[in-house]
């Protein structure tokens, strides 16, 4: 009976630990674009940072199981989503636009002007 309780109830500790979600980076001439999969978390659940050169992107999950409705097993938990990407200042903070739509964020990160790649004239 007490594995049964500790499946339906998990430790404090176990509430806490922040899982890194799956996300894919693609680049372009002029920004690098970051997909990443935050499912069950809505716009209030999400903060997004960019502090000392590392884009923090924190989610947590809106949707709880109910009390009334203990489950024996649960595929899924209400960890928070914690992802911390590090980059070398070369990219326009102040330009970044983020939009959620069904638990995908996308960002765009534009790369600052002097990251960007130019053609040099010959003479």
């Amino acid at each position: 009976m007490s594995l049964i309780s500790s499946l339906i109830h998990p430790t404090e500790a176990e509430k806490h630990v922040a899982q890194r979600p799956r996300y894919d980076i693609e680049e372009t001439d002029n920004a690098f674009g970051l997909t990443v999969f935050l499912p069950g978390v809505a716009k209030a659940g999400l903060e997004i940072t960019d502090e000392d050169g590392e884009l923090h992107v924190k989610g947590k999950r809106s949707a709880g199981v109910p009390e009334a409705a203990p489950a024996l097993h649960r595929e899924t938990s209400d960890a928070s989503y914690e992802l911390v990407l590090s980059h070398d200042n070369t990219v326009d903070t102040g330009k970044i636009v983020a939009e959620l739509k069904d638990g995908v964020l996308r960002l765009s990160v534009p790369k600052a002007e002097s990251a960007k790649p130019r053609k040099i004239a010959i003479s």
